[in-house]
């Protein structure tokens, strides 16, 4: 089974969907809280410095450089010196593609760490959860003016692993063409987009 971690960066033309399994450094990075928020911020914008990420996430610039190497060294992101202002300019870029914990053929890297990766995910998606039910009275109430923010929908169908496999494939790529149609628009806001989907074998 592959649990997929966000992706980290948009794909180009030449290589539409590079997918990476994660290795072991890459799930010891991933593992810590810190290090997650620091690669969604990367999600948003494709081009940062230490000082950028540690005031929207306010933490010290000190401490978000140690765990931007951390992350560098696991290759989970690069330096892109063709940003920089200057050699002492220090500008991050993530790495192309979607990462996933585990491949069909060889599994998981590392068990232990892709467990604790897994439990880090689950939090994530929990803490998600619990922040768009917060905003249900807001809908309860009504009001014409209410933005479409979040989403808290159930579907159950009936399909082929080979048709299930398709329509993650169609979901992962209308979303791709949505981030690049908004991109560029100063009113997109950051979403963040779980997908929960399973078979009742599970």
């Amino acid at each position: 089974m592959a649990e997929n971690a966000p992706d980290t960066a948009a794909p180009d033309a030449a290589d539409p969907r590079p997918m990476t399994t994660m290795t072991s450094a890459m799930l010891k990075a991933y593992a810590n809280p810190l290090r997650r928020r620091i690669l969604k911020h990367f999600a948003q914008h494709e081009f940062v410095r230490a000082a950028d990420i540690a005031a929207a996430l306010d933490e010290p610039a000190n401490k978000v450089s140690f765990h931007l190497r951390v992350l560098a060294d696991a290759g989970l992101i690069q330096e892109a010196p063709e940003r920089a202002r200057d050699r002492r300019d220090r500008v991050w870029t993530p790495i192309r593609g979607s990462l996933t914990l585990a491949d069909r053929e060889h599994g998981v890297s590392d068990v232990a760490l892709g467990n604790v990766v897994l439990a880090g995910i689950l939090e994530d998606h929990e803490a998600l959860v619990r922040r768009i039910v917060a905003r249900m009275p807001e809908y309860f109430a009504g009001s014409p003016t209410l933005e479409e923010r979040s989403c808290f929908s159930e579907m159950n169908t009936r399909l082929t692993p080979t048709a299930f496999e398709k329509l993650i494939g169609d979901i992962s790529a209308l979303v791709e063409d949505a981030r690049v149609a908004s991109q560029d628009d100063p009113d997109a806001r950051p979403f963040e987009i779980h997908l929960v989907a399973a078979d009742d074998t599970i």
